[in-house]
């Protein structure tokens, strides 16, 4: 019998116990892989100790679930199952999810050190949206008739790939899971995803509800394991059909490379990022230090839009940096348990990610930057990082070029306007930027201006299920959300029907 594990947690808002299945979700069934009995150990941030472990796939697990979305696609789902059907699956998919709301933000928080009120409100709030969002989409997928002359029609179709490949980030474990699960399955195709290896608990959840929600079997596939191997397998897979992938530009790159060795599958990357906030002297401050905290720190920090190249124009330094000071200040003070109501930041996801922005931090003060704020572990248990600003910054640093993923922010002063749109496209990411200015002109010539996918002026990070997302540059390939997003999960078929007599 595959393997199951109960989730106590005896912490208020939270107080109850979470039963999970925690094998592989195949074929609409809770089975063990098929030749391992290795497990992966799911680790608490805030504790650094062991909550459960879940079962430890591999690429012959993923042949199996490749061959149950295959037949699912053939005979259940796919050009079989009309639209409007599809799209009162997923609008009850998204009433489970609201009804079990307080359980998926728990292993929200307890697996990804989310504090557990944000996770609600904001993360599951977005998961219920994005998927009753792409519900509504699913009965109007449509081509276009297009003249051509009395002796024909012609029309298009947009048919669904099949079998698809979704690799699911740790940052946003569910949220990221809507974003890919609701178009695809809309547009009709079946679904091999894998969470990642740190943050599988909520995923598991989630696979429970679709069998309740009444998907077919066959239809949405799970496959615990890690990138090297079921990730890896998944790119590779010759009879998938289309992969989509949120995460490291590295691992996208060898995304790419996998489907030019195979099949030439179809793949949507949505990458690294470090974009730019870019703040003029005449900005509304009081709200602007608050979106711009908002656009750093955000997660711990731990986003792709994360706006972590703060440029200040010189006219109003002082005064940003004292409010802004301030304001990051208290969010220090409020690190702490997920679970406490007055916590808004929490733990790195992982020891491995601890480690690696402490390295951060540190190449940040050998190459001269000056720790404003921060620059510190944050207690002695867990993966806490205080919440750092660094000043005396200069472009060529490591701090300024790389994503650090996590709560490190990197001031510059700058001039003019034309020095900042230098100094802002001057990297090899373009997936976001933030602009303030009360000139909406200047706003919104500089927003023009930047290299990337997004541009938020007077805002941060209010993305919508109706908006396209994604990147320019190396910040990834194709778009979520919105019409856009059914794009990259359909095929157009031209059809050419003669009316006429043959020639």
């Amino acid at each position: 019998m595959p393997s199951h594990c109960v989730v106590d947690i005896d912490t208020a808002p939270f107080k109850g116990s979470i039963k999970l299945n925690t094998g592989l979700f195949i074929d609409g069934q809770w089975v063990d892989p098929v030749d391992s009995k290795e497990m992966i150990d799911v680790i608490n941030p805030s504790t650094g100790k062991t909550i459960s472990q879940v079962s430890l796939g591999s690429s012959k697990d993923v042949n199996i679930a490749v061959k149950a979305a295959k037949m699912a696609y053939k005979t259940s789902w796919g050009l079989k199952c009309p639209g409007a059907t599809r799209g009162r699956l997923l609008t009850r998919l998204a009433d489970l999810i609201e009804r079990d709301i307080d359980e998926f933000a728990a292993l929200e928080a307890l697996n990804a050190g989310k504090p557990f009120h944000i996770a609600k409100a904001q993360d599951m709030a977005g998961v219920i949206q994005w998927i009753r969002y792409f519900g509504g989409w699913a009965d109007k997928i449509q081509g276009n008739t297009i003249e051509t002359s009395e002796q024909k029609l012609a029309y298009t179709r947009h048919e669904p790939y099949g079998v698809v490949g979704q690799i699911i980030p740790w940052n946003f474990p569910m949220l990221m899971l809507a974003w890919k699960v609701g178009p695809a399955l809309a547009t009709g195709n079946c679904i091999v995803f894998k969470p990642s290896e740190m943050t599988p608990l909520s995923a598991l959840k989630f696979a429970d509800l679709v069998n309740e929600a009444g998907f077919p079997p066959g239809v949405v596939n799970l496959v615990n394991g890690y990138g090297t191997t079921v990730g890896q397998a998944i790119s590779e897979h010759m009879d998938i059909a289309k992969v989509a992938f949120t995460g490291s530009t590295l691992v996208g790159r060898k995304i790419l490379e996998a489907s030019a060795r195979t099949n030439l599958k179809v793949v949507t990357l949505e990458l690294g990022g470090k974009s730019p906030t870019i703040i003029f002297d005449d900005c509304n401050l009081e709200q602007t230090v608050k979106w711009a905290s908002l656009a750093m720190y955000s997660n711990m920090g731990q986003a792709c839009v994360a706006g972590s190249r703060i440029f200040v124009q010189e006219g109003i330094y002082p005064q940003f940096m004292e409010k802004f000071t301030a304001i990051v200040r208290d969010l220090g003070r409020a690190t702490g348990d997920p679970f406490s109501s007055t916590t808004r930041h929490g733990p790195q996801v992982s020891k491995v990610q601890f480690d690696r922005i402490m390295g951060y931090i540190e190449s940040g003060k050998e190459s001269g930057a000056t720790v404003h704020l921060g620059g510190a572990r944050h207690g002695t248990e867990g993966f806490f990082i205080q919440p750092t600003i660094f000043t005396d910054c200069t472009p060529d640093m490591k701090i300024v070029k790389e994503e650090i993923f996590g709560p490190v922010a990197a001031i510059l002063k700058f001039k003019t306007e034309e020095e900042v749109i230098e100094a802002a496209n001057a990297t090899v990411y373009g997936l976001s930027s933030c602009i303030f200015s009360e000139n909406i002109s200047r706003a919104l010539r500089v927003a023009h201006a930047i290299e990337s996918g997004s541009a938020f002026v007077n805002s941060a990070q209010t993305v919508e299920s109706s908006v396209p997302f994604g990147g320019f540059k190396q910040s990834g390939i194709g778009r979520e959300h919105g019409e856009y997003a059914l794009a990259t999960y359909t095929q157009v078929k031209g059809v050419h029907v003669n009316l006429g007599m043959m020639i």
